[in-house]
């Protein structure tokens, strides 16, 4: 009987022992996951910041790159407009230099037939027709030169007709000038001068431009002189002349 009691009041006291250790577990738990958490919060923070700490040099890298990129091409737009410049300067010298060397020849060439006429005929002569090609293989640059022989001091007037004969479609063709270049009249250029005269005048030339799939073969040229009947006819192999 006694030994029942004192096992009865032996399980009880250890029960409440139980009891007391519980709220201790948990206080002492406590802290324990709040390092764990901080722990997990604070590897997973750092995780962040590394990651944020490499793009940030891959940004900076990938900025460094661009602005190298941009300056190189910078300076190769640069270099291709100062090409493009100087070679359409050179163009521009090229072709002054051509017109002013032609004009030269033809007042050279002229001033000696005035002084030693080649021929017996008095009056007006087709001296030239001056063709140049251009970067298009249907377009060309071109120039009439017109003088006199003889001691007449009356000016010479009337108007040129010029036709280009060929072949278009495996037939043969003939064109006339003002078909084939701007701003030229149907009824002829006119021409009025002592000595001699360029169409057009000065150191410029008119230009022409070939119908697609026209082959030319010669130049005919015909001046039609006022106070004449007899018009003045002169013609130009197209191959000749370029």
């Amino acid at each position: 009987m006694d030994n029942a009691g004192g096992e009865g009041a032996g399980a009880l006291a250890h029960r409440e022992r139980g009891r007391r250790l519980v709220p201790v577990a948990l206080l002492l738990a406590l802290p324990a996951a709040y390092l764990a958490g901080y722990w997990h919060s604070q590897h997973r923070v750092g995780g962040t910041l590394d990651q944020a700490r490499v793009q940030a040099e891959q940004l900076q890298l990938r900025s460094a790159e661009l602005d190298r990129l941009r300056r190189q091409q910078a300076v190769m737009e640069s270099r291709s407009k100062l090409a493009q410049q100087a070679g359409e300067q050179n163009r521009q010298t090229i072709k002054l230099l051509e017109e002013q060397i032609f004009q030269l020849q033809q007042e050279l060439a002229t001033y000696r037939d005035v002084v030693a006429p080649a021929s017996n005929h008095e009056g007006l002569q087709i001296r030239a027709f001056e063709l140049q090609g251009t970067e298009d293989p249907r377009r060309f640059r071109f120039k009439i030169l017109l003088g006199r022989v003889g001691s007449d001091a009356q000016p010479l007037q009337g108007s040129l007709q010029v036709e280009l004969q060929g072949r278009l479609g495996g037939k043969a063709a003939k064109l006339s000038l003002a078909e084939l270049a701007a701003d030229l009249p149907a009824e002829g250029l006119a021409f009025a001068f002592r000595h001699f005269q360029a169409i057009p005048e000065g150191a410029s030339f008119a230009e022409l431009l070939l119908p697609e799939g026209f082959a030319p073969q010669e130049v005919r040229v015909r001046a039609a002189v006022e106070g004449q009947r007899q018009p003045l006819e002169r013609s130009f192999r197209w191959a000749e002349l370029q």
